[in-house]
């Protein structure tokens, strides 16, 4: 944890309204949660509501709606998906700057557990995966000391705007995910026979990537500004306290997608990748330590993309060291990865998936 960080505790006894997708992963999610789950909680003096979900969204209107005042925390047990639906739907409701106060769990129930592979390895944890990382969520929450947690806020050419706590894709990575969603009885393995697959079929995505990246910015941060001149990027300066209490944060580094990236922004001059992904924790998967260096509240996107012209053997390496967190250290010239405080995708055509923690996203242009 960084010095900059605070921690809260749960309150004893404990109310915990549970989140539960049964369809998620391989359909264990239920019977793990009475088995494993349950008892370790019952323990801790953690009582539950489970509210187990019945379709997509209904997890999001459940949190978006509901008074969430009689619980303590928010535990979601499922993949990465039902969390993304769970911050989203909170970031709606008109009171969000408190209801985002509440702390949010996740157990592992999916196929795709990055959030929770990526705790586990911030709580240094030996790294686990299915029921020993299910444990050892667990066992977090029944120790009850929650930290503040980054969000990335996305916003696409077509006017969607979302709150993303795990990362962005476009190209290999999200054509996996999404390609290999007819493997899901696999349970984690959907993922390496997705990888493969697309091995074989290796595409070339056309586009421009631009970023800010953390070192110039605190390079060549602007003079202080006049506290009272209207601040234009982008956004209409509104007159001191006529904001509306649920207006959202101003995504105050960026330009309006039609507009060109700020001057002081990089842009990559390579328009062809393999694949672009900003990932904000460390790892993209229980066995993909992506992002070695990500912390939970870094203030900090961690930016890979992949140039074309890299062969298959390399980028098989490159995936099979990634396990281990280790594929920087292969020094692969087509591999680039730097940290970033924003950053915007502009596909030459709409061609290929882009992901949201997971979730499929139609591809156009996108900015973070």
């Amino acid at each position: 944890s960084s010095p900059g960080d605070s921690y809260g505790v749960l309150p004893r006894p404990c109310h915990a309204l549970v989140l539960l997708n049964p369809q998620s992963g391989s359909g264990r999610a239920l019977d793990d949660f009475q088995a494993v789950v349950q008892p370790m909680l019952a323990e801790a003096d953690i009582a539950t509501t489970v509210f187990v979900t019945e379709r997509p969204h209904h997890a999001h209107e459940k949190v978006r709606d509901e008074d969430l005042s009689q619980w303590d925390t928010l535990v979601v047990m499922s993949g990465d998906g039902l969390l993304f639906e769970v911050v989203n739907g909170l970031m709606e409701r008109p009171d969000w700057k408190e209801a985002m106060k509440k702390p949010l769990c996740i157990l592992p129930g999916g196929s795709g557990n990055a959030l929770a592979a990526s705790i586990n390895y911030y709580a240094g944890y030996d790294h686990v995966a299915k029921k020993k990382l299910l444990t050892n969520c667990t066992f977090i929450l029944c120790k009850g000391l929650y930290t503040q947690m980054d969000l990335v806020s996305l916003s696409t050419a077509s006017g969607k705007h979302f709150f993303s706590f795990l990362g962005f894709g476009w190209g290999f990575i999200s054509d996996v995910d999404i390609d290999s969603e007819k493997y899901r009885w696999l349970g984690s393995a959907r993922f390496t026979l997705g990888t493969l697959q697309c091995l074989a079929k290796l595409r070339v995505y056309h586009g421009r990537l631009s970023y800010l990246p953390i070192a110039t910015e605190q390079a060549s941060s602007p003079a202080p500004r006049d506290p009272h001149a209207p601040v234009t990027n982008g956004h209409i300066p509104q007159p001191a306290g006529t904001e509306a209490a649920s207006s959202l944060p101003p995504d105050s580094l960026l330009a309006p997608l039609g507009q060109p990236v700020p001057a002081h922004w990089t842009v990559v001059p390579e328009e062809e990748f393999v694949l672009v992904y900003a990932i904000y924790q460390s790892h993209l998967g229980t066995n993909l330590l992506m992002a070695p260096a990500a912390r939970l509240h870094d203030g900090c996107i961690h930016l890979f993309y992949m140039k074309a012209g890299i062969s298959r053997v390399t980028l098989l390496k490159l995936f099979l060291a990634m396990s281990r967190g280790t594929h920087l250290d292969l020094n692969c010239p087509h591999l680039c990865y730097v940290p970033v405080r924003a950053f915007r995708l502009e596909p030459r055509v709409a061609a290929g998936i882009m992901t949201v923690d997971g979730e499929a996203l139609a591809c156009e242009p996108v900015q973070g």
